[in-house]
């Protein structure tokens, strides 16, 4: 039987071809919590190292509950914020007061049990990377509004507008709270592809207008 990629099976949640709205349901997720510029922040570093290190374990791990399936690691994610502030197309200069979570979704038999024993086992592996943070929480995201980004993330202001003018078209609005944040889903690796190429999903959470 082929691996389960969640890419192919959640196709909706990773490849919106125009803006769309979408209800996401609950789902696991390695998270950590950081705050700095991603790209010269060591801790973010460490959070994306770490998140890595921790889903590959769980996914080679030889104690595997009796509802396992192979899959395809999914892709990393990232919520970000500033505090008191919304994160809009304006703010993409401020990346040192940027506020995030990255993230890595984990199929559901992934039990907090099997989660501290990978963390347990990496931690010996890697004594140098900082685990304390990692944490495995359930995420419903609810009532969003999504839309493609292809280029560099520094160029995503006029994305997010063209979203922010959808969910406005759709009587909706964007409110931004609790972990429902400006949503990145980064598909691709962009160390293997021209900035040009890059693939982000962009995600606001709506209500009602």
């Amino acid at each position: 039987m082929a691996a389960v990629d969640f890419k192919k099976t959640n196709q909706d949640f990773y490849f919106p071809k125009r803006p769309m709205i979408i209800d996401i349901p609950s789902m696991p997720f390695i998270m950590v919590r950081g705050k700095g510029n991603p790209n010269t922040s060591l801790d973010y570093k460490n959070a994306v190292e770490a998140l890595y290190g921790l889903s590959f374990s769980i996914k080679m791990s030889k104690n595997r509950p009796e509802d396992y399936y192979e899959y395809v690691v999914p892709p990393l994610e990232g919520l970000w914020w500033l505090d008191g502030e919304p994160f809009d197309g304006t703010v993409i200069s401020r990346k040192d007061d940027f506020v995030w979570i990255m993230m890595i979704r984990q199929p559901e038999f992934v039990t907090q049990e099997i989660f501290l024993s990978v963390k347990t086992n990496l931690a010996h592996k890697k004594p140098g990377l900082d685990l304390s943070q990692v944490v495995l929480e359930e995420f419903k995201e609810g009532l969003c509004a999504q839309i493609m980004h292809i280029g560099p993330y520094d160029e995503e202001k006029p994305t997010i507008d063209a979203l922010e003018e959808f969910i406005a078209s759709q009587g909706y609005r964007t409110e931004m709270s609790g972990l429902r944040q400006h949503h990145e889903i980064y598909l691709g690796d962009p160390r293997k592809t021209a900035p040009e190429k890059w693939k982000t999903v962009i995600r606001h959470p709506i209500v009602q207008r």
